[in-house]
């Protein structure tokens, strides 16, 4: 399937044009209507609360015996 995206803006009495697609005249194709988001809509960096995604990175981390079992005790019957 060969997908192809394009943005457009609705005329008044709501006709939707449609130019310079990159297929050929007989082409059967999909069709599929979303709504864009408007900048009214858009996610400002603003309004987003800033998390950081990656806390530990930079941190110094050492594993002083990382194979070293942990609660041994808890598994012994």
């Amino acid at each position: 399937m060969n997908a192809h995206k394009v943005e457009a803006v609705l005329t008044e009495n709501g006709t939707l044009m449609l130019q310079g697609l990159p297929f050929h005249a007989g082409d059967a194709v999909e069709v599929i209507i979303l709504e864009a988001k408007t900048p009214q809509q858009a996610v400002t960096p603003s309004s987003q609360p800033e998390t950081n995604l990656y806390p530990m990175r930079g941190k110094v981390v050492r594993y002083n015996d990382p194979t070293e079992p942990v609660a041994l005790e808890d598994w012994v019957l």
